[in-house]
């Protein structure tokens, strides 16, 4: 069974598809780490954001044993993250990784921002996972406070707006909800309510397929 999950920053698919993984014995992979992973090598480099060149290159040579680096969890990380995806080249070359991991026997839950248009069109259960802009960047906010890193929830706001506009509008595969996607507005509901609703979304798809 392959679940793919999209969503926008902060709206709670990293949590859900952790969850989701661990209830159905499925390995788990937050595809946005790889465009942090590709981000946090630029800089560390030394080189541009921009230059694309590099970051191919550096998507090319990544490690997916290497991604649980802390350093890639930041805030600063992130906005970095959505320059590089918006790079046709660098998504190219985390294409194929991204499907070979779906393709593991017994199947993957996977979550970014192109898994079920683009990634995995075929996956067996699409979730679409939104909240507003401001309970986003309250989320964002009580995290980085909870990890004692300085955090201005306006700020923080003002750069979720951005990453939205940019993750939307890139050429190639922006943040768009999947035709047979299965949208689930996390604004009002907990983690444990999320999860609770997308099982209860899963189980239906599921037991539709097996009628039919």
């Amino acid at each position: 069974m392959i679940i793919a999950i999209d969503g926008p920053a902060a709206s709670g698919k990293g949590t859900l598809g952790r969850r989701l993984a661990a209830h159905f014995g499925l390995p788990h992979l937050d595809t946005g780490l790889l465009y942090r992973a590709v981000a946090h090598h630029l800089i560390s480099a030394g080189e541009a954001l921009d230059d694309v060149a590099a970051a191919t290159a550096a998507a090319r040579a990544l490690d997916l044993q290497r991604l649980d680096d802390a350093a890639l969890r930041g805030r600063a990380m992130g906005e970095a993250a959505s320059i590089v995806a918006a790079m046709p080249s660098v998504r190219e070359a985390l294409v194929a990784l991204q499907r070979a991991f779906a393709g593991q026997p017994g199947g993957a839950v996977l979550d970014g921002r192109d898994i079920g248009t683009v990634i995995c069109p075929g996956a067996d259960v699409k979730l679409f996972v939104t909240a507003s802009a401001e309970e986003r960047a309250r989320r964002r906010w009580r995290e980085l406070v909870a990890r004692g890193e300085p955090a201005d929830q306006a700020a923080i706001l003002e750069d979720i707006r951005r990453r939205d506009q940019r993750d939307a509008e890139r050429p190639t595969a922006p943040l768009a909800v999947a035709s047979d996607a299965h949208r689930l507005d996390t604004t009002h509901l907990d983690a444990d309510g999320a999860f609770a609703a997308a099982l209860g979304i899963i189980s239906s798809v599921m037991a539709s397929r097996t009628k039919s």
